[in-house]
Formats: C-alpha cells, sequence, structure tokens
C-alpha cells in the first residue's frame, strides 16, 4: 500500500520538487498579484491530514520571507490542482483559494474526492509563478484490508545545533505518513557547538513567530520531507515557551501575558502546518488532537499533553526539572491531557476495530525513576509528573483492550523501547502497551551514564540510547510492527548519512517488543 513509483534520494529531490518546470503548465494564466516581486513559494508546499476521501494542501506565499513574508495587505488568488500522474495530464481536482494576510498569506485547501489508498500529486499557482510539486497520498478506505503501512515518526529540531540531514533520508524513503510530534521550532537558543543561527532573540509576538517558522521551513531537507508524503503533527513546548503547562510558564510569570503569546505562537504554528480548518486558533485555544484512521489496519491517536495540563508538582513554580517525589505529585485531579481530552481519548479506544491502534504523543510515557540521583525523583514535565493521568489512560487501554496498543513519543532526544504496565508500582506485571521514543532530529541528548543508570533502576525500559541524532520508521503489517530507530553519523554535517541504528518487532496479539 505504499507509493507505485520508487523514487531514489536524488531523484525525488532533484525530480518531483523541480518537476514544475517540466509538468504540464496550468490552463489559465493570471497576471501576477499586485506589489509581489520574486518567488512567491520559498518556503515550499505540505500536505497533511489524510482522510480516504482527500487531505489538505498547503502553502504560504513569502517572497521575502524572513521580512514579514514580503506580501501586499491584500487577499490573493492562489490555484491548486491535484493529478493521479506527477506530469499532472490526469488531473482529477482543482480550484481556488484566497491567501489572507491575516493568515500570513497561508493557504489550506482541503480537497475531498479523492479515491482512498492511492498516491497523488499536486502544485500551486499565485500570478504567474508555480511551486514545485508534492506528492501525497489518501488514507485507505476504513473497511479496506491494508496489507502494508510505513510512517516515520520525528521531532525536535532545534536550528542551531545541527542540519536536517534526517529529513532528507526521510524524503528518500517510501512512506505512507510522516508524524510530528512536537518542537518543530524552538524559541531560543541553547546547546553547544552551534552549526548556523536563529540571528534574533526569542518571538512573543506573531510577526516574531512567523519568521521564526520561516527561518525552518527555508530548510531544503525539511522542505523535501513535507513534499514526499503527508503528515500529522502535534505541537509540544518550545512552539510557545520551554517547559509550559496551560497558562503556566516559568519564562512569563503572568498568566496573561503568556495566554496573548500563546494566541501568537499557535496561530503562527497553524499558518505553517498543513492542518484542517477544525485546528484553526480561538485566540490561545486550539482543538489539535483527533483520530485517524488507515483502513483495518492502523488508528492514529494523536494527542495534545501542553495546552490543558496542570501546572508542574514539586517545584513551586520554578522549572519543572527532576526533583525528590512529594504529595501534590498523585493528587487525583492532576491531568495531563485535560478532562474532555481524557474523555475523548477514552471513547476513541473503546471504539478502535484496527488490527493496530498507535496513541502519538508528545514525550516519555514509561516511568522513569532516577534512585541513582541520591532520591527517588521524577522529571515534573512528563507523564511521572501526573501518574494518575496517566493511570487512567492506560486503565482506558487495559479496559477497552484495544488490538496491539502501541504508544510513540518524542521530547526526550533519546531513543526508547518499553512496556506499560498498569501499575508502574509493579513493573512486572503483564505490560498493557509497548512503548517507542524517538530521539531528536538534531536537538542535543542526554548523557550516556544518566540513562545506563535509568535503564538498571527501571526494568520495564528495555533500551535507552540518546548519543544519536535522527527519527524512527515503522514498517506494519497484519502480523507485525517493525521499528527502525534511524541514525545520523553526524548532524553537524549538512550531508551527514543516516544508518539503521537497532531494530524492535511487535508481534500481532503479543504486547512487548523483541529486538531484531
Amino acid at each position: 500500500m505504499s507509493w507505485n513509483r520508487k523514487l531514489p534520494r536524488r531523484g525525488f529531490l532533484a525530480g518531483s520538487l523541480g518537476s514544475a518546470l517540466i509538468a504540464a503548465p496550468f490552463t489559465i494564466s493570471r497576471a501576477a498579484p499586485t506589489g509581489v516581486s520574486g518567488n512567491p513559494f520559498t518556503l515550499g508546499i505540505a500536505s497533511g491530514a489524510p482522510r480516504e476521501d482527500g487531505v489538505v494542501l498547503w502553502t504560504r506565499l513569502a517572497p521575502r520571507p524572513l521580512e514579514g513574508g514580503g506580501m501586499p495587505e491584500a487577499p490573493v488568488a492562489v490555484d491548486w490542482q491535484v493529478a493521479e500522474d506527477e506530469a499532472f495530464a490526469r488531473i482529477v481536482a482543482r480550484g481556488t483559494e484566497q491567501a489572507v494576510p491575516a493568515l500570513a498569506h497561508s493557504v489550506h485547501a482541503e480537497v475531498r474526492g479523492l479515491r482512498p489508498g492511492r498516491p497523488y500529486w499536486y502544485r500551486f499557482r499565485a500570478g504567474a509563478a508555480q511551486s514545485p510539486v508534492g506528492r501525497t497520498r489518501t488514507a485507505p478506505a476504513s473497511a479496506g484490508a491494508v496489507p502494508r503501512f510505513r510512517f516515520a515518526f520525528a521531532s525536535c529540531q532545534q536550528y542551531e545545533q545541527g542540519y536536517f540531514a534526517a529529513y532528507r533520508d526521510m524524503a528518500a524513503r517510501e512512506l505512507d505518513l510522516v508524524i510530528h510530534l512536537g518542537d518543530y521550532i524552538y524559541e531560543k537558543s541553547w546547546g553547544s557547538r552551534l552549526v548556523r543561527r536563529h540571528e534574533v532573540g526569542i518571538p512573543t509576538t506573531l510577526p516574531e513567530f512567523r519568521d521564526r517558522y520561516a527561518l525552518y521551513k527555508l530548510d531544503d531537507d525539511l522542505q523535501a520531507a513535507h513534499a514526499a508524503a503527508p503528515w500529522l503533527s502535534i505541537w509540544d513546548d518550545h512552539e510557545v515557551a520551554d517547559d509550559y503547562a496551560d497558562d503556566r510558564s516559568y519564562t512569563t510569570r503572568d498568566p496573561a501575558r503568556f495566554l496573548k503569546m500563546r494566541a501568537a505562537a499557535y496561530q503562527a504554528y497553524y499558518e505553517h502546518m498543513p492542518l484542517p480548518a477544525s485546528a484553526r486558533p480561538r485566540g490561545p485555544s486550539a482543538t489539535i488532537y483527533e483520530r485517524y484512521r488507515f483502513g483495518d489496519l492502523l488508528d492514529v491517536m494523536l494527542l495534545d499533553d501542553r495546552q490543558y495540563r496542570s501546572a508542574p508538582a514539586c517545584v513551586n513554580g520554578a522549572r519543572p526539572g527532576t526533583v525528590p517525589d512529594c504529595p501534590e505529585r498523585t493528587l487525583e485531579e492532576r491531568t495531563m491531557l485535560g478532562r474532555a481530552q481524557e474523555a475523548w481519548l477514552d471513547t476513541e479506544i473503546r471504539s478502535s476495530k484496527a488490527r493496530w491502534t498507535v496513541v502519538a504523543q508528545q514525550t516519555l510515557m514509561a516511568e522513569l525513576d532516577r534512585p541513582a540521583e541520591g532520591a527517588h525523583r521524577y522529571w515534573m514535565d512528563g507523564w511521572d509528573g501526573y501518574p494518575n493521568a496517566r493511570r487512567r489512560l492506560l486503565d482506558s487501554i487495559a479496559t477497552h483492550r484495544p488490538r496491539n496498543p502501541v504508544v510513540i513519543g518524542g521530547d526526550r532526544h533519546a531513543f526508547f523501547v518499553a512496556d506499560l504496565a498498569r501499575d508502574p508500582a509493579r513493573p512486572t506485571a503483564p505490560p498493557v502497551a509497548t512503548e517507542f521514543v524517538g530521539t531528536s532530529i538534531t536537538s542535543e541528548g542526554p548523557g550516556a551514564k544518566g540513562l545506563r543508570d535509568a535503564l538498571a533502576a527501571n526494568p520495564h525500559v528495555k533500551y535507552a540510547r540518546g548519543d544519536r541524532r535522527g527519527y524512527a520508521t515503522v514498517d506494519l503489517t497484519p502480523a507485525r510492527c517493525t521499528v527502525g530507530f534511524e541514525a545520523i553519523d553526524d548532524e553537524k554535517r549538512k550531508d551527514g548519512t543516516v544508518s539503521r541504528l537497532a531494530t524492535f518487532i511487535v508481534e500481532d496479539g503479543a504486547v512487548g517488543a523483541r529486538q531484531s
């Protein structure tokens, strides 16, 4: 059920991304938008939110991307086309969207009427300027048998700390889907051996967040990964501010001021990602949690663990680091997802009928006690800071028993594999789900000794490695889930190469991963 054509690494990057030069031209021409000069498609194109009958197509007009975009304060008509072939000889859908200043002249075309489970090619035009060609894919029919489905998941791409070679590798693979689990941008500078610079300070206003996204999206390899496959995406903290929780931020103490900043950050996120209109923010609020179905093989539950969570425990308003336990941590009312999202997720888990149910969230869900640090210590910005919220989620899985539950995450800048038990105090009890966490695209990882000590103290954690950057691939069949940890040899080099670091397999009907 993957792409019909095999495209080699350089073939797709040089061919499809440049194929607007050789594909059949748009049949209707328009005059250039008033006041626009230069290429308006500097930030590339993307697709996302695939359903069985359609996808969302995205672009943003920005001839001067780091200077506010360089567009006039007026709407601009943007034409789009979808074809069954790369040469656009068989166009099956077309339309026109108005790119408006209020949304930074971004376009979110929600295309419907397509056939399920097949590749399509798409492109845009504004005036005489034509975008590169992108490749997308609709989801398989909800009741259809799917023999194979392949996707990647990634997170944490601090621009200054490395190049995006992982995305170049991702673009060259035959993937049905990419899932991004947060920290698409970073609001602040940090780390060592920086190879490129944000050049400006921490964004707090909408124009500043727009420029930060533009900087990241100018990267050719990131553009290639967006153009190669449809994406599902959720945010974590750095799209707004480090380690924030709902309206609480150790960096901006005034909740009203912080929510104003969060509204700007959420809008900029929407403007730069292939999201449906249902995810468009309303002030400082936006709904990004959602379920996506891929035939009878896969259900994906996307979660939002930032917008609704309780304030961090045990830290008295300071940055939520790794601290000794305290009674506040185990209060029943503390939540990671918010009550409404918890109820929604319970309903979706109960109704899941797919062979594999993937819960896609931002971080490591397994408990990671650190007694080697002098006491029982827990990281208050993750699920360890919300143990009863984690218990309720795992209780839902144990009660409703979806077939083959798998949790995926990011955030920790390390690869992890873990068994998830209902009660972390009984880690040898039969697990109810298997967890895989991918490392960061570029963001620096934890020290080796800390991970070795954590592995020794947490027997349910089967694998932990933080010295390599990269992403994870998942190859699903009805019989098994094969997860590959793909690692870059040197993220500080733009031409870094990617190779398989480890492979794990989960068999149908048997919770728990074994290393292949």
